[in-house]
């Protein structure tokens, strides 16, 4: 009975093994477990695949690019359709499973969160982040606002960059969360514990020369490092500076800043100079100015910003990669020289204190006579006009100083310097271009203001659009017995725009300007980013004016940025 069993078990294990054998050898020899793609021979009514194959596609009896054809379709690369058509896409993983995404337009739509305030977030500036755009040399130590390489390498001084640099922190200040900040020096209420070499001084003593006379860290040093007062730190994530500063001759404030991933050291100085930005090795060098001699000076830097526009001049191109803000920490103050420092922070942010910067340059540098901001550097926009001298005036940017003095009238609860300065800003309104203003007519019939006031106009939508938003904000702000002649120019604006609009419609995307029609050759288009602009534009203004037209043709150009198109008869 024991051997039956056992044969029976034997027997059982056999067969199954043969049976499974059978089954692995028929999957093998017939359709296999795994697909494989049909080699090519010729049509084949059974096969459960299209045939693939690789042909030429012939684009306009012009050129011939490599193509695949499977069945009746043609499938073509879509390096080839993406520089043909302008589109975009790109391959991504989304949970987990491969795809492919296809956008025409790489812009972006903001919509209104309400009605447009003038006294509260201009646009949706709280997203520009200026003082990072490649084309900002570096933040001026002297005066607090973008140095500007956007037409010429060695840095000038562009208004409607400073303007759009002080709406943005404006806006943030709306925006973001109250700043964090710490108080490392005050000379009283806080004190730090300061390292002071063998040699050196180091003393808390009143300052009666300054106003509301308080305690202040003084300081004398040698004039190598070695003698400099310094103040170890370990502080992360706040790095935004906010000091007091009293320098004597060679004296310097200087930062040392640690990339907390590799561990090396950078150093920001702060010299008496009129120099932009030097940089030597892994130290860069801002100067405050040398009229600061004997004189107290406020600064508010960003040392991120100010570190990062340092680094590209040196890095080696291959590690040419931008730093975040988080890999970074100060790891040390020190002072050198003769001097004195007070009201000593390490804070998040100061975007108001960035917004009176920009504020204060506009006073400054306002030309009395005309009440505009000039712009130095030569500018020609295109083959068939004019070249803009030196000193040319712009209605962007008047319009974008307006906005943000406006806002600083109010924000200051009424300061006049800045009202005064708005209000003198409307002069070039009124001037023709071909006499030095920024007024344009188109058809002898509509008035038009100039971004670029060439020969012959230019009548450029966007800059135009930000005029008429810096008219409205000071007809918003301005007490009512002085802002009827923005009112008068704004309204004047208006009515052009509406009569004008729908001529820099392509039917797929928008005119850049009108020199298609000036010039009589084809039209400037918009890139995406300037087309969005249009759209976050007018979307902006059906806030303000309820005509159809405006969010009608907001509308329209939204849906160009997803592919649509006008009709065809």
């Amino acid at each position: 009975m024991r051997l039956n069993l056992k044969f029976l078990l034997i027997s059982l294990c056999v067969t199954v093994a043969l049976i499974t054998f059978a089954l692995w050898a028929n999957c093998g020899v017939g359709h296999g477990f795994v697909p494989k793609w049909p080699q090519h021979h010729g049509d084949s009514a059974d096969s459960p695949f299209e045939q693939t194959e690789e042909i030429d596609c012939i684009i306009n009896q012009e050129y011939a690019i490599g193509c695949r054809k499977e069945g009746d379709e043609v499938y073509l690369p879509f390096s080839f359709l993406q520089k043909y058509f302008d589109v975009y896409g790109s391959l991504n993983v989304v949970d987990g499973s491969r795809r492919f995404d296809w956008t025409h337009s790489y812009g972006k739509v903001n919509y209104p969160k309400g009605a447009y305030d003038p006294r509260g977030i201009f646009m949706y500036f709280e997203n520009y982040n200026v003082e990072m755009r490649d084309r900002v040399k570096c933040i001026s130590a002297i005066d607090g606002v973008p140095i500007s390489t956007q037409w010429e390498s060695q840095g000038y001084f562009y208004a409607t960059q400073i303007a759009q640099f002080g709406l943005s922190h404006y806006s943030k200040n709306l925006t973001e969360p109250e700043p964090r900040r710490k108080t490392v020096e005050d000379g009283e209420r806080e004190t730090a514990t300061w390292i002071v070499p063998k040699g050196s001084s180091m003393n808390r003593t009143i300052d009666r020369a300054r106003v509301g006379a308080g305690a202040v860290l003084s300081f004398s040093t040698g004039k190598s490092f070695d003698t400099a007062v310094v103040l170890p730190m370990d502080h992360v994530l706040d790095l935004v500076l906010s000091v007091d500063v009293l320098l004597k001759p060679n004296s310097t404030l200087c930062v040392t800043l640690q990339n907390r991933e590799t561990q090396k050291l950078y150093h920001v100085y702060y010299i008496l100079a009129d120099l932009l930005i030097g940089v030597q090795d892994e130290n860069i060098y801002y100067g405050i100015g040398l009229n600061c001699t004997g004189g107290w000076k406020h600064l508010t830097r960003d040392l991120f910003v100010d570190l990062q526009k340092g680094l590209p001049q040196y890095a080696s191109t291959d590690k040419r990669r931008k730093m975040r803000r988080t890999e970074l920490k100060v790891v040390e103050i020190s002072l050198l020289g003769n001097g004195s420092i007070d009201n000593l922070t390490l804070s998040t942010s100061e975007h108001i204190s960035h917004f009176y910067d920009a504020a204060e340059w506009l006073i400054r540098h306002q030309d009395p006579s005309t009440g505009g901001w000039p712009i130095p550097v030569r500018r020609k926009l295109g083959s068939g006009f004019g070249e803009l001298a030196r000193g040319w005036y712009s209605a962007m940017a008047q319009g974008h100083a307006i906005s943000l003095l406006a806002r600083a009238y109010y924000h200051s609860k009424g300061d006049k310097r800045y009202l005064r300065a708005a209000l003198d800003g409307l002069k070039l309104f009124r001037i023709p271009s071909y006499q030095g203003g920024v007024l344009a007519t188109f058809l002898g019939k509509y008035a038009w203001y100039e971004e670029y006031p060439t020969t012959p106009h230019s009548f450029v939508l966007n800059g135009f659009i930000y005029s008429l938003l810096g008219l409205y904000d000071l007809n918003s702000t301005a007490p009512a017995n002085q802002s009827n002649e923005a009112a008068v120019l704004f309204e004047q604006g208006m009515a052009s725009l509406k009569k004008m609009l729908l001529l820099y419609d392509t039917g797929s995307g928008t005119s850049y300007d009108l020199r298609h029609f000036t010039l009589g050759i084809a039209p400037n288009l918009a890139r995406w980013d300037y087309h969005a602009t249009h759209v976050n534009q007018l979307l902006l203004l059906a806030t303000i004016d309820p005509d159809p037209l405006i969010s009608q043709t907001a509308e329209r150009w939204k849906n160009y940025m997803v592919g649509k198109r006008a009709p065809h008869n």
